[in-house]
């Protein structure tokens, strides 16, 4: 029988999944910290025929001592709002987490990138777990899986509330009647959480989706909260089965690539870059995730063997200058001719990409206060 085609997301931080990537960039360091760089990278994907591009993030620098590496970049709703703007297809889902940054901030964000991209922006949901990270944001310590995981489902249940405060029609724009809004349709979140409360409601229109696409890694936080379980396991058997109990409409395969290129091997290129840092130690990389390495063809043959097991995949490029390339040329189109996976159509959401329905607002049908003349 036929299967669904597998959606596929790359992951564009950086220069690549590899601490010691910046090495074998083709541009000047520096340009990481130019929007340009990130703009074109995401060409690229939307070219080939990626479904969605994340960005990954953090408060902390993403280089190390070891590997010598960068030692800032730039927000990633930053980036992704520039991506937005210079794409038209594809998703973008910036990582943004929840253990230290306001819920309140974080929903007007994504908002806003939402109605920005016309509806193509997602949400992948981050933890914060360093110590330096707290020092950082000038706040105490969230210590420990339990507590980092209840501030991630306290804020991810901000957040969408925030979202579904303003139903789809509560802008009226009427000069008429000199009415903008219609309070009755604006409504109050009221949560009250161990840390935080939030009153609401949000200060931005109801995003162009309801609510942007939530990806978050499996077991993080309940899966009737999110779209798309970011799934680890070491084989395809393995990530079969966590696709399988994660419970989300949607469950993505995590998987590192390393590709042949007409000059060097796989194994030749990953042999160059450990000897400044080892890939296994590179920051915030979960142990037990899918490594392939090897030639353009032997990825598509994996790929399909995972269209059968999960709905999607994202993959994390050794280099992003060096295996994007082959990705584009060699491992896409094939997949695409043996329909495995299938481009995103333009003038299409996200969420009509991956086939997930547009959420109505939890108080558009339930009695709630009106918000205030002052909230409007």
């Amino acid at each position: 029988m036929p299967h669904p085609a597998l959606h596929l997301a790359v992951e564009i931080d950086g220069d690549g999944a590899h601490p010691a990537a910046w090495r074998r960039a083709a541009h000047a360091p520096g340009a990481l910290l130019s929007p340009r760089r990130v703009g074109r990278v995401a060409a690229v994907a939307e070219n080939s025929g990626f479904t969605l591009v994340t960005l990954d993030d953090g408060i902390l620098p993403p280089g190390s001592a070891a590997s010598g590496g960068p030692a800032g970049r730039l927000g990633a709703v930053e980036r992704a709002a520039f991506t937005a703007a210079s794409t038209s297809v594809i998703g973008v889902a910036p990582v943004v987490a929840t253990t230290y940054a306001e819920p309140f901030h974080v929903s007007t964000r994504l908002a806003s990138l939402d109605h920005l991209s016309v509806g193509r922006a997602g949400w992948v949901v981050g933890v914060e777990e360093a110590p330096e990270a707290a020092r950082a944001w000038g706040r105490p310590l969230v210590e420990g899986e339990a507590a980092q995981r209840r501030e991630a489902v306290d804020g991810l249940r901000v957040v969408r509330d925030l979202w579904d405060s303003w139903e789809d029609d509560a802008v009226i724009r009427s000069v008429a009647t000199s009415r903008y809004l219609d309070g009755g349709r604006l409504h109050y979140v009221d949560f009250t959480g161990e840390t935080y409360s939030v009153k609401g409601p949000a200060i931005v229109p109801r995003p162009p989706q309801g609510r942007p696409v939530v990806l978050a890694p499996a077991g993080l936080v309940p899966p009737e909260l999110v779209d798309v379980a970011l799934v680890e396991g070491p084989s395809p058997a393995l990530l079969g089965r966590a696709a399988a109990a994660s419970g989300a409409p949607l469950a993505f395969a995590e998987i590192e690539v390393a590709l042949d290129t007409p000059f060097e091997s796989a194994a030749e290129r990953i042999a160059d870059l450990e000897r400044f840092a080892s890939w296994d130690s590179a920051p915030g990389r979960p142990p037990g995730r899918l490594r392939y390495t090897g030639s353009a063809q032997g990825l598509v043959d994996l790929l399909d063997e995972l269209s059968a097991l999960v709905d999607g995949v994202r993959l994390h490029p050794l280099v992003l200058d060096e295996d994007l390339a082959v990705l584009s040329r060699l491992v896409l189109p094939e997949l695409f001719v043996r329909r495995v996976a299938a481009r995103p159509l333009p003038g299409s959401t996200l969420r009509t990409s991956l086939g997930l329905p547009r959420p109505e607002s939890r108080f558009a049908t339930a009695a709630a206060t009106p918000a205030r003349e002052g909230n409007r």
